[in-house]
């Protein structure tokens, strides 16, 4: 059964909805998911979106199964490089991250924050921690990946499949955001 989701910024003035069910849920551990959290941790009123692993929560979704229904004028981009294929985007109101968006991709990373208390749909793996200086003190609850595996990529191709291959754009977000580089704290 297939179930609308709301999902809104922290002031409420930006809504994105999500239709059920994500193509997985994940906590990326790369180095790029990192540092573009540190980055937005410093802006003022941001909801920090790592977990105590140093990883960054998002769920995987199809394009076409995300919307925004109120506040785009609010969502602003960054990059973390001129030439990334990926960008962050965040709602400028109040500085809460919104969404990874895989520009040449059909998916988007949804960020775990935006999920009100209890409702987060439980992790199913966690990847790329071979960035990670140290991976002892990574939990055991899923799968600690060091890369992407098999399964994820399976996950990806048959989304895409279901979609018949298109590459939906985001074309919503409406200008950019400019970042502090990242603090010195991991």
């Amino acid at each position: 059964m297939t179930q609308t989701i709301p999902l809104s910024c922290n002031c409420g003035a930006t809504v994105i909805e999500a239709t059920n069910p994500p193509i997985l849920s994940v906590e990326c551990l790369c180095t790029s998911c990192r540092t573009a959290a540190s980055m937005m941790d410093q802006l003022p009123y941001a909801t920090p979106i790592r977990e105590s692993s140093g990883g960054t929560r998002m769920e995987m979704y199809r394009k076409d199964r995300v919307r925004c229904t109120q506040g785009a004028e609010n969502l602003r981009e960054f990059r973390l490089t001129g030439t990334t294929k990926t960008r962050r985007v965040i709602a400028a109101c109040y500085n809460t991250p919104m969404f990874l968006d895989f520009t040449q991709g059909h998916w988007i990373d949804l960020y775990g924050n935006l999920w009100p208390a209890g409702t987060l749909p439980p992790l199913q793996m966690r990847t790329m921690t071979s960035d990670l200086v140290d991976r002892a003190g990574l939990p055991d609850d899923v799968p600690n990946l060091k890369t992407h595996s098999a399964r994820f990529f399976i996950r990806l191709i048959g989304a895409w499949a279901a979609m018949r291959f298109r590459t939906p754009k985001i074309d919503y977000v409406q200008g950019q955001l400019d970042l502090p580089a990242p603090s010195d704290r991991s």
